[in-house]
């Protein structure tokens, strides 16, 4: 039997034609001539401002309409005051994103309640995955993890939500360090500065992206000792500092602290509101990806020592709902680790 087209078929087949062209142009007439807020929840100068700017750079000439890209700080609360404002207040057109504490998307399931469900941002995705570190400045006593064990230490934080308050509390609470946590700096670089004056003995939770692009000093001239790393991975220039999952035998412990270290897979994030025009989502998804790959953007990074080894939104996703989906009794006992 041979199938003609009918005069509907027809007009059916055009508009599949026409469909596409129409919504890419819809997208680039709501971007032309339009600013684009990058929104920063931490202060000027840390990893994650640095690596917005690096992204703010060149977003837009893979944004049909070629939009001007514009980061702001917002800084507040370990990143929580920026999530919040993309959540409720940051409007849900795709002229706004953000980015934040790679802690912040598991908040509500850790430290509810929260004014957000990490589950419904409109992820575009990471970076970089990165591993958190922790320090003691030159003048502490404390050294070595085993001195942490030992040796009562002050750490800087920012607040609840923050990965300097998080880690601190995690490595007192399930490791049996002996730190003592004096939260309330605005940033990382306002506890680095407290460390190199004495005020503070060191911080945790600070990212080793964020050291080799702020702090090459670091490594250069012994001016800080490294306690105790937490990632995915164990970094090579850092071999000789132990992994936190490898100084504890006990696998419900291991559990709990694996259940924080996740989110180091996406280790800048950046996300629109909920609720942004799919259309709108997707095209932001797809510019992400390909400013990930950008020649411009890496020979840049390369030069500013700035890893980039991105994590897709569909990928955050996928992480995120495994995240949320651990057994009840797990989450329970890792969110009571970092809420006192």
């Amino acid at each position: 039997m041979k199938l003609r087209a009918t005069p509907d078929v027809m007009i059916f087949i055009s508009a599949l034609a026409l469909a596409a062209p129409a919504h890419a142009a819809g997208i680039e007439t709501f971007y032309a001539g339009r600013t684009v807020a990058v929104v920063v929840g931490h202060s000027v100068g840390g990893g994650y401002d640095v690596y917005a700017r690096l992204l703010s750079r060149f977003l837009g000439r893979h944004i049909p309409g070629r939009p001007t890209v514009v980061p702001q700080n917002m800084p507040g609360a370990g990143g929580l005051r920026a999530a919040n404002y993309l959540y409720g207040a940051a409007p849900k057109d795709g002229s706004v994103i953000a980015t934040f504490s790679r802690s912040i998307p598991t908040f509500p399931l850790l430290s509810p309640p929260a004014a957000f469900d990490g589950l419904k941002f409109s992820w575009l995705g990471s970076m970089s995955s990165d591993t958190s570190l922790c320090v003691t400045g030159s003048k502490s006593p404390v050294k070595t993890w085993r001195n942490m064990l030992t040796t009562a230490s002050i750490m800087g934080g920012q607040s609840l939500g923050s990965d300097s308050d998080i880690y601190a509390r995690l490595y007192r609470n399930v490791l049996g360090a002996r730190i003592k946590l004096v939260s309330g700096y605005p940033g990382t670089n306002d506890i680095t500065l407290a460390m190199e004056r004495g005020e503070v003995d060191g911080v945790c939770g600070v990212s080793w992206g964020t050291i080799k692009v702020a702090h090459p000093d670091w490594l250069a001239g012994n001016r800080v000792n490294f306690l105790l790393q937490a990632g995915l991975k164990k970094e090579a220039q850092l071999a000789e500092v132990p992994m936190a999952l490898d100084v504890i035998d006990d696998p419900e412990k291991k559990q709990m602290l694996s259940l924080h270290f996740a989110p180091q897979g996406m280790g800048r994030p950046f996300a629109a509101p909920p609720n942004i025009p799919p259309e709108r989502n997707a095209a932001l998804r797809k510019a992400f990806n390909e400013t990930m790959t950008d020649p411009e953007l890496l020979a840049e990074a390369a030069k500013e020592r700035m890893d980039i080894s991105p994590m897709t939104g569909e990928a955050i996703d996928a992480l995120l709902r495994q995240l949320y989906a651990m057994p009840a009794d797990v989450v329970a006992k890792a969110a009571k680790a970092i809420s006192e």
